[in-house]
């Protein structure tokens, strides 16, 4: 009797358990099934609505129903790896995205989204190669998804890792690959363009692909710190602590307001001493605070690389047992993969083919484009230089006898010509005078040697040796000083001239 007692008490207690557990994991599937909904309103489940214990109650419930859940176990983990983004525990959010990419899931969107957030989290932590490559895989299910549009914004991101280690043939062929299909992606490449150009130090193209891409709000804030800190390499001071104040003023990331700090406090020549060291500590507290980060984000990164160089397990070998069972069942699921296979291989082609056009296009027209800029460049010099030439007080509006105003005028309407005199050839001062002088064709010696305070009979000679130490003749003299003005200004240590 009182067996039968017991085996009825754990038949009942089997019952009750069972029923907790199917409880227990339809209301997990109801919280990811909300975070769903949010997520596709541009909302956070745990910071817009819901809250974060419920999520990460159900991601330990899927956890345990991942076998058979496995979609739904992915998304929970794709939900519950951005909260603990959001919440700075980039950690255990590179644990969660583990987990979702080995959910065998086939919703191909949530792992581009997953692989993407990792490839996040690797950019964050200066591993930009690590980066590329889950960038590269986040792709890779775009087109198993047949998305295309987050597939070409995922090639620019690649295209950004690139940049960020100065690799511009391989950044640029990217971006030939990617068609302009709306005004965010645009700006987003034009950013991209931005941060290649002053990685290797070409920065009026830098500030020129900045511009650009502070048409987008999503882009907005990072090409203003390009901008910056660009106008900061030219020593364009003004500029540099103008959009340096404006990132501290716009932007909460701590590396932007770390680089926006350095420009004030070393740019800023209006502030005092104190307003100085006060700049200097705020960047020292910034600094700190970005040391710990960068050690959770070290970690995070080694999570991921610890489940890449794991060896496989021998899971396969039960997969194979139960194949050779169902050898009928395997043979259809194999037939119905090569299909899908050679659906997606077809599609891909024609998406390369239409790529290729696309790119053709793109480069004649960026082609164009170019030398359209160039020569309406030049236009706008002579149109600048004809403006001034016909003023009977030329030497008063171009501020003759204030250097630095001068200088000014020249680099607002030549092209930065005389910061590029001084910044690659390391001319004095007299000398950028005389070149401005020629390239306004001001060739009465008389005239000449009084502007310069020099004597008429040496003029010649000082004209001579001038034109040789920027690679010319005087006769040559002002076409060189053309030239120089619609050149690319480099920083870089070779002191080249770099032709776009």
């Amino acid at each position: 009797m009182k067996r039968c007692r017991y085996i009825v008490f754990l038949l009942l207690a089997g019952m009750v358990g069972q029923g907790c557990s199917s409880r227990a994991l339809h209301e997990a599937e109801a919280v990811v099934a909300q975070a769903d909904s949010l997520w596709q309103a541009g909302l956070m489940y745990g910071i817009d609505a819901g809250d974060s214990l419920s999520l990460a109650q159900a991601y330990e419930t899927l956890g345990a129903w991942q076998w058979f859940h496995a979609d739904e176990y992915a998304h929970a983990c794709y939900h519950y790896g951005k909260l603990l983004r959001a919440k700075d525990n980039p950690i255990e959010a590179m644990q969660a995205f583990i987990n979702a990419i080995h959910s065998r899931t086939r919703d191909y969107h949530i792992l581009g989204r997953v692989y993407s957030n990792m490839g996040d989290l690797c950019h964050l932590a200066g591993d930009f190669q690590l980066s590329y490559e889950m960038y590269e895989r986040s792709g890779q299910m775009y087109l198993l998804n047949g998305d295309s549009l987050l597939y070409f914004y995922n090639l620019n991101n690649m295209a950004y890792e690139l940049a960020e280690q100065g690799q511009k043939d391989e950044a640029l062929t990217i971006l030939h690959t990617i068609p302009v299909i709306d005004d965010d992606l645009s700006s987003l490449m034009n950013l991209t363009r931005a941060e290649l150009y002053m990685k290797i130090c070409l920065y009026d193209s830098a500030i020129y692909y900045a511009h650009s891409a502070r048409s987008s709000e999503m882009s907005f804030i990072e090409a203003s710190l390009i901008l910056a800190q660009s106008y900061s390499f030219l020593t364009i001071q003004d500029s540099s602590v103008y959009y340096a104040n404006f990132i501290i003023e716009q932007s909460n990331l701590l590396s932007n307001i770390n680089n926006a700090l350095y420009i004030l406090s070393n740019d800023d020549k209006t502030k005092d001493i104190n307003e100085v060291r006060q700049a200097s500590a705020d960047r020292s507290d910034t600094q700190k605070l970005i040391a710990i980060r960068q050690g959770k984000l070290s970690q995070a990164v080694q999570l991921l690389e610890q489940d890449l160089a794991k060896t496989p397990d021998l899971r396969w070998l039960y997969t194979m047992i139960a194949t050779i069972i169902v050898i009928g069942s395997c043979l259809l699921l194999y037939i119905h993969k090569k299909r899908n296979q050679h659906k997606l291989l077809s599609q891909q082609v024609d998406d390369l083919n239409k790529i290729n056009d696309s790119v053709k296009e793109q480069h004649e027209h960026i082609q164009k484009e170019y030398t359209e800029y160039k020569d309406n460049l030049l236009t706008q010099i002579e149109q600048n230089y004809a403006i001034l030439t016909q003023s009977p007080n030329i030497f008063t509006d171009i501020h003759w006898k204030d250097y630095n105003a001068l200088c000014q005028i020249i680099n607002d309407n030549f092209g930065m010509l005389a910061a590029k005199l001084q910044g690659i050839y390391h001319l004095s001062e007299k000398e950028i005078r005389l070149c401005i002088l020629v390239l306004l064709e001001i060739t009465n010696s008389k005239l000449m040697a009084e502007k310069l305070y020099y004597s008429e009979s040496g003029i010649r000679n000082f004209k001579n040796r001038t034109a040789k130490k920027i690679g010319t003749n005087s006769v040559k003299m002002r076409n060189a000083l053309l030239k120089l003005a619609i050149s690319e200004y480099s920083n870089a240590a070779n002191n080249e001239i770099v032709h776009a």
